[in-house]
């Protein structure tokens, strides 16, 4: 590389300055919260949830065996709850997105395209 292009690559910007004006923005700020505010708990609750059933499946073997209706058992309630679970949190991430998200961010979009043309 040479020097000239060295001190072209330094003095580009990194991205777009809409981009940072519209992420000082209060909206911005506010978008950020609204994600964060879902996905956080969500992740946590789920996590908490997978590593309960991986704990009980290594160290409550005898609990995880009980039969429940036939060959049933437990465990295969519990692994099958996982699916169910995750189906779950993406339909409601879908529906908060929708109702939470989806208006503000389309908002911000505007208001970017609006900057990118003057």
């Amino acid at each position: 590389m040479t020097e000239q292009d060295q001190a072209a690559t330094e003095q580009a910007p990194r991205h777009d300055p809409i981009y940072d004006r519209l992420a000082a923005t209060p909206e911005f700020a506010e978008l950020r919260r609204r994600y964060r505010s879902f996905v956080f708990p969500a992740t946590a609750a789920f996590l908490a949830w997978y590593l309960l059933y991986v704990i009980l499946s290594n160290w409550a073997g005898g609990f995880m065996d009980t039969r429940v209706v036939g060959h049933i058992n437990v465990a295969l309630i519990f692994g099958l709850l996982q699916f169910v679970t995750t189906f779950g949190l993406a339909w409601m991430y879908a529906r908060y997105s929708q109702q939470k998200l989806d208006p503000l961010a389309r908002q911000l979009d505007a208001d970017y395209r609006k900057g990118e043309e003057a």
